[in-house]
């Protein structure tokens, strides 16, 4: 069984042709697809539409927020709902087209463990499509795993990556990412994309600054998630060397001034090196005393938390029973 999942704000418009495309999809297939409505807290028709439709289709199910808690959540719930193996996600605003679900299936069956949708031509304003391409660009060079479109909503998984990957706030546009830093093998195909028809669009230049900020966040979570100290303790060493070394050479300088002659005097209240020097150190033993607490927090959390992905196991070798005694044949 395939499990669909489609996170959903204010999209009521567009639920009934996506119901009827799914549908199709699954019979041309002939397969059984489960489709899992999430309502991100939508402000429309939302919910009424889903139970409409769930009552005519019982493969249909709906799960409502009681707010809206972001994308990353809807799929959070989602992926738990889901009993079908592999696992689609697709936006809900008729842009994805669900018959593209067969060509990341066929990727997938390649040996992939998570396929990306590439919207090579997008129908979407300049005003999205550009801060969508600097985006991509950042994210593929930063983490070295190189998608065109790393946050197109049309992406398949096999079940196990779920299980190992933990979405929050808007880490979502991240998965391929956050699976590939665990060793799982990724992959993007070129999909349709349509013109939106319903609605409007939820994002723009203002989500720029906040892809860019979730960015930083998963570079030090797969970089230095499990040793914190390994990146602010550079730093703050180095800060804190360099601001060490600036003191000593102005208290040398300052002794030498008024023990020799022939030095002009030093008064250090009025050298600039003197407050630099002293930032450096007082940031530097900051960025060593974030970098302790963070290893300090990290040893907690990681009794809890898996730092390896096991692929699978090899088969256990069969008990081998000991021979019996051999009785022996003399009396005494």
């Amino acid at each position: 069984m395939l499990s669909v999942i489609i996170p959903i704000l204010d999209e009521a418009q567009s639920l009934p042709q996506l119901a009827r495309e799914l549908h199709l999809f699954a019979a041309s297939r002939g397969c059984e697809v489960q489709t899992i409505f999430v309502d991100d807290g939508s402000t429309d028709d939302t919910w009424s539409t889903i139970c409409q439709l769930a009552v005519d289709d019982p493969r249909i199910l709906g799960i409502r927020f009681r707010r809206n808690f972001g994308k990353a959540a809807a799929l959070s719930a989602g992926f738990q709902a889901a009993d079908g193996d592999p696992i689609i996600t697709i936006d809900g605003d008729l842009q994805d087209d669900p018959a593209e679900i067969a060509a990341l299936l066929a990727k997938l069956s390649e040996g992939f463990d998570v396929v990306s949708g590439w919207k090579r031509h997008r129908q979407d304003p300049w005003q999205k499509v550009l801060p969508s391409r600097v985006f991509n660009w950042l994210v593929s060079h930063l983490t070295g795993v190189y998608l065109h479109d790393h946050n197109c909503g049309l992406k398949a998984f096999r079940r196990e990556v779920i299980h190992e990957i933990r979405l929050y706030g808007e880490l979502h546009r991240f998965v391929p990412v956050l699976a590939a830093a665990k060793g799982f093998r990724t992959a993007e195909v070129a999909v349709n994309h349509r013109p939106r028809k319903y609605g409007r669009s939820k994002y723009g230049l203002s989500r720029l600054s906040k892809g860019l900020l979730d960015l930083l966040t998963v570079k030090f979570l797969i970089g230095y998630g499990q040793r914190p100290q390994h990146l602010l303790g550079t730093v703050g060493l180095a800060a804190f060397l360099l601001g060490g070394l600036g003191m000593f050479v102005l208290a040398v300088r300052w002794l030498l001034s008024r023990t020799m002659e022939g030095w002009q005097i030093v008064h250090l209240h009025q050298t600039a090196s003197l407050y630099y020097s002293l930032g450096l150190f007082i940031i530097g033993a900051q960025f060593m005393s974030i970098g302790l607490l963070g290893e300090m927090i990290a040893a907690y959390l990681v009794r809890d938390t898996e730092t390896y992905s096991i692929a699978e196991h090899t088969s256990p070798a069969p008990l081998v029973e000991a021979p019996p005694p051999v009785k022996s044949s003399k009396t005494p």
